[in-house]
């Protein structure tokens, strides 16, 4: 099963004096999850990069959906043959964040 652990931006409240131990616990949690064979793909949106809307004939505009104008934060998708793993896998970024992560279950897709 696949899942996304997610967390917003305005959820990791550290203090800007340990925001260097927070990255490392992080990437210590990235490379066990390589180690374990359960990465698929992490990292944080950039912020600093407005969102564009691609339409089905190639037209881009400024902006996105509505309901998704506020998506930032940080992502993390993992294989895992549980749902039991998936949320020990986000309980363990949640540790090395400081902040409760999202688990949610992508549909699956035998082509994916």
């Amino acid at each position: 099963m696949k899942v996304l652990i997610s967390f917003p931006s305005a959820a990791m409240v550290v203090p800007a004096e340990e925001m260097q131990a927070v990255s490392d616990a992080s990437h210590a949690v990235v490379q066990e999850a390589k180690d374990a064979g359960v990465w698929v793909f992490g990292g944080g949106i950039d912020e600093s990069v407005p969102p564009v809307l691609v339409t089905g004939d190639g037209t881009v505009r400024e902006g996105t959906y509505p309901q998704t104008s506020e998506l930032e934060g940080g992502y993390t998708v993992l294989e895992v043959p549980t749902r039991e793993d998936a949320l020990e896998w986000a309980a363990k970024i949640a540790v090395a964040c400081r902040c409760a992560q999202e688990l949610r279950v992508f549909m699956y897709d035998p082509a994916s």
